[in-house]
């Protein structure tokens, strides 16, 4: 009952995308961590997946032990659906055979996309075909690109409701953590949530202490500038 898209770019950002007819679907869909990787679990989702799944990704397993592991332990996995994309190397997928049509995924170098209950198989075509064609933009810019994509071409048969966008960097907490949970154009809101968040959020948020920076910036006079000078090179980006 859901479509996602994960994705790492050339600086080692981490990102995902959903989409559903379902209620809050970012909430126990959506897990990242920070050189390690990300992970979608859908369909008949199993939150378990996230946390052990990214345990598994860290101890140094492949994408591919981590999603068998995953579902050797889980009587339920033909009605399970994941992804996963480590930090670095390939990512791999699992689309359980009782999962409901139409249901499939694409694994492809540096992203994957995965999805259920679909109007078809358009969806995911569309959505790695927009993905691959925005190389000029933010990776944030380029996940909400290629789910615009896929719902013009069906997005998910029973209609909309939730989605989210996720976007990790080089800290423990995310850089972007963004989700409508009840709306009735939930990709356009989402859209809209990334602009206001691109207004003050995303430049204060290299204010923040983190790990190279373990105080931060405090002086205020500094935070306004250094929110000035982001707003300067997202100008001169666009």
């Amino acid at each position: 009952m859901t479509w996602s898209i994960l994705a790492r770019d050339d600086s080692g950002r981490l990102g995902v995308a959903i989409a559903s007819k379902f209620f809050s679907v970012g909430a126990l869909c959506v897990h990242t961590r920070r050189g390690v990787g990300a992970i979608s679990t859908q369909a008949l989702m199993n939150p378990l997946y996230g946390p052990a799944g990214l345990e598994l990704l860290a101890e140094g397993r492949s994408a591919q032990d981590t999603i068998d592991v995953l579902i050797a332990s889980d009587a339920g996995h033909a009605q399970r659906q994941v992804h996963v994309l480590p930090a670095s190397g390939v990512g791999a997928a699992h689309t359980g055979a009782a999962c409901i049509d139409w249901c499939g995924h694409r694994v492809s170098d540096g992203f994957s996309v995965a999805g259920n209950m679909l109007a078809g198989p358009q969806v995911i075509a569309a959505t790695a075909e927009a993905y691959l064609r925005s190389t000029c933009k933010t990776l944030a810019e380029r996940l909400l690109d290629a789910m615009d994509a896929g719902e013009a071409a069906g997005g998910d048969k029973r209609g909309k409701q939730s989605a989210a966008l996720r976007i990790h960097a080089d800290e423990d907490y995310a850089a972007l953590d963004l989700r409508v949970d009840d709306h009735a154009d939930p990709l356009r809101e989402l859209r809209r949530l990334h602009g206001v968040s691109l207004e003050r959020f995303q430049p204060f948020l290299s204010c923040l202490p983190g790990r190279g920076r373990p105080s931060g910036i405090t002086d205020r006079a500094t935070i306004e500038a250094s929110i000035e000078m982001f707003h300067a090179r997202h100008k001169n980006h666009a």
